[in-house]
């Protein structure tokens, strides 16, 4: 057994690249100067009494450090041993730089470093006009994990693409049809972070302080939470330019108007596409739990029904669809459907955690009934209501 003294080159030099070239935050700590070299790592030498008691161990600990090729890093200490005649010991090895650091490391800690140095030059060339130190380097050090995966390509064009972004260039225009030259847009929206934080830095905080690169650039946000757009007769096909499906990021009908007086908003896509025709009727379908497009003005002057599944995740988009729109229908979520279909129910297997606020005193009642296992399961999807049960339910709804 080895004693708890006398630590071993290797040893030492494992110990060193977990704490320090292994962990992340301490290796960019170090490189940014937040902890200050050297990295001094004891190597337990022992007094004289241990050292006789353990002569072997003694001799293979001092030998090993005197055969260590980096000798510069190991700190020896006179010793004055009763049992012995004077010692001269290895005490503990000493890192002064980063570059001893990974020359510790052998040939891929060398390796490492150079990639490093090579990824960063091209990038903190671009900040080499500004007041010393170059402040994009504490942002690359940030990200090291990201330039360590970078092509020398991949570097070059970051630097290149610097310069080309100025402030409210993207005026009406979304990210990638940013008038840039030599760099694709797509590096764009895959290393957006980065070139956020040097850009910020570039300009003084004018990124931050706009709220972010698309602010700063004026770019209009990437359509998100699309919602299928499903006419249900004639008149309002030919007004969506006669087709018969379109989809639509969520942030159109913000703004935009449907032209029809009745609006159905279906929680999911395969009853919605199941839809009978309705005259002047629009259907907004598969939107589940994304009702933000349900602030829009317009629609407070439509008919709006809403229909979803009757389990507790349903009722829950029924009470925040109708947080912004008091007037809606709720259809098909109630308790005489589901026990018209209490047969075809199923298992929600995670159930809503909280009551929400906007049921009327039959839903709240029914989301209780749901929770506490009145019926034979909790959940009642629509794909599972008649087909004559819910053509006389919308038909209801579209005359009153």
């Amino acid at each position: 057994m080895t004693p708890g003294w006398g630590m071993l080159p290797d040893h030492a030099v494992q110990l060193i690249k977990k704490r320090e070239w292994d962990h992340w935050a301490h290796l960019k700590a170090w490189l940014s100067g937040e902890k200050k070299f050297p990295i001094r790592l004891g190597l337990k030498p022992p007094d004289g009494k241990k050292a006789v008691a353990d002569m072997a161990h003694y001799l293979a600990f001092v030998n090993a450090w005197k055969a260590f090729p980096f000798q510069e890093m190991v700190q020896w200490e006179p010793r004055n041993f009763q049992t012995l005649s004077d010692q001269t010991i290895p005490a503990a090895i000493v890192i002064s730089s980063i570059r001893d650091l990974a020359e510790l490391m052998g040939k891929k800690g060398e390796a490492r470093v150079g990639l490093w140095e090579n990824n960063m030059r091209p990038i903190l060339e671009v900040g080499s006009a500004l007041s010393p130190p170059n402040p994009l380097y504490p942002v690359l050090v940030r990200r090291l994990d990201l330039i360590e995966k970078l092509s020398s390509a991949d570097t070059r064009m970051l630097a290149d693409l610097l310069p080309q972004l100025t402030p409210g260039m993207g005026e009406g225009l979304y990210l990638r049809a940013l008038p840039i030259t030599g760099v694709d847009t797509k590096f764009i929206e895959t290393h957006k972070l980065i070139i956020e934080e040097l850009l910020d830095v570039l300009h003084g905080g004018a990124v931050t302080a706009t709220g972010g690169l698309l602010p700063w650039l004026d770019c209009m946000p990437r359509p998100a939470g699309w919602l299928m757009i499903r006419p249900l007769d004639k008149s309002t096909r030919n007004a969506l330019g006669g087709l018969s499906i379109l989809k639509l990021p969520y942030m159109t009908l913000l703004t935009d108007e449907l032209p029809a007086e009745h609006i159905l908003v279906v929680e999911n896509i395969e009853p919605g596409l199941a839809l009978r025709p309705m005259e002047d009727t629009i259907a907004v379908i598969g939107g589940g739990k994304n009702v933000a497009w349900m602030d829009a003005v317009w629609l407070k002057e439509k008919h709006v029904g809403y229909w979803g599944d009757i389990d507790t995740w349903g009722l829950c988009f029924l009470s925040d669809a109708r947080s912004k729109v008091k007037h809606l229908s709720a259809l098909m979520m109630d308790k005489e459907t589901l026990l018209a279909h209490e047969s075809r129910m199923s298992l929600e297997r995670q159930p809503a955690p909280s009551l929400p606020q906007y049921l009327t005193e039959d839903e709240i009642a029914l989301f209780q009934d749901l929770n506490s296992g009145t019926f034979q399961s909790n959940r009642l999807e629509q794909e599972r209501i008649c087909a004559d049960y819910i053509r006389s339910a919308l038909n209801r709804w579209h005359i009153s």
